[in-house]
């Protein structure tokens, strides 16, 4: 190979890494943790439960709500609601794996909401 051709190959390897990197750490809501339980719900047959958290951001940012929910028959969990400015979670489940989520409808399978994604 020539020294042309590796040094183009490299140089898209690190930009795709670098792209990488903001996106895991300003777009994507799964590595975000809960910090103080608000309320869990769970799906009416009970294979799903979806459990919210009150996240303080810091002094200079309004708190945020992130809601996951867990497959309980297999243990799996992922986010599923991110709402910044937002203090309380009202779930109610529509059917066995639709829920509405402070007036946003989700597919518990399908479907992630991030108030960044509007």
């Amino acid at each position: 190979m020539k020294s042309g051709f590796k040094i183009f190959i490299i140089s898209l390897l690190v930009i795709a890494l670098l792209f990488y990197a903001v996106y895991w750490a300003f777009f994507d809501i799964q590595h975000i943790k809960g910090q103080k339980f608000l309320a869990e719900s769970t799906s009416p047959t009970e294979k799903y439960t979806i459990t919210a958290y009150l996240n303080n951001g810091g002094a200079t940012t309004s708190y945020a709500v992130l809601c996951t929910v867990k497959n309980n028959k297999t243990g799996k969990k992922k986010n599923i609601y991110w709402q910044y400015r937002c203090e309380n979670a009202e779930i109610i489940w529509k059917d066995y794996e639709t829920a509405v989520i402070n007036g946003i409808e989700l597919n518990v399978n399908k479907e992630i909401y991030d108030y960044r994604r509007k």
